[in-house]
């Protein structure tokens, strides 16, 4: 992640996506991180490429392919390097995966790397009441804040009472980025 694609004046933002239903507007973060002055690259992780959201219309938005699967060594880097990551929505298996140093997917794998190189990391996470009772998902949550990753309230996806699913969060990555 230390060379660049080719030289860019505005600050480069990975957003990764993961697996969840919510994923399908990505495109409202990716939006308001280009009005902010962000140039943005999408990694999802396999599962979220499976239809989770509309990969053609990031791919347009961005200018940039979705990255999803390990480039070989000699493939150029398709991204500059990161000057920021937002994770949203970020799921129990990625967070649990990521906390424990288990970088076995391109999504994952960059998580890891970037924490390691100090960049700014906010977090969306996306994750049920069930499983974020977990201990394994809290011991995580308290070993990426360590790391000084940023995290957004929890977000269920459960309805509200009226039926309504409450709106994802999608730009407090970028306030949590920003806030520094």
């Amino acid at each position: 992640m230390t060379e660049h694609a080719g030289a860019s004046q505005k600050p480069f933002l990975y957003v990764v996506v993961c697996a969840a239903g919510i994923a399908a507007g990505v495109e409202e973060l990716i939006a308001a991180a280009q009005e902010r002055g962000w140039e943005v690259g999408v990694i999802a992780t396999p599962v979220a490429m499976g239809g989770f959201f509309d990969v053609a219309a990031v791919e347009a938005r961005t200018g940039r392919v979705v990255r999803s699967a390990w480039r070989s060594p000699a493939d150029p880097r398709p991204f500059p390097a990161p000057d920021a990551v937002a994770v949203a929505p970020a799921t129990f298996n990625t967070v649990n995966k990521w906390a424990a140093g288990i970088g076995d997917t391109l999504a994952v794998g960059t998580l890891c790397e970037a924490a390691g190189l100090g960049v700014p990391i906010a977090v969306l996470p996306c994750v049920g009441g069930a499983l974020a009772a977990h201990p394994a998902y809290q011991d995580s949550l308290v070993r990426l804040r360590g790391m000084g990753v940023r995290f957004g309230d929890p977000y269920s996806g459960e309805p509200a009472p009226g039926g309504d699913r409450p709106a994802f969060p999608w730009t407090t990555a970028l306030d949590l980025l920003e806030r520094g």
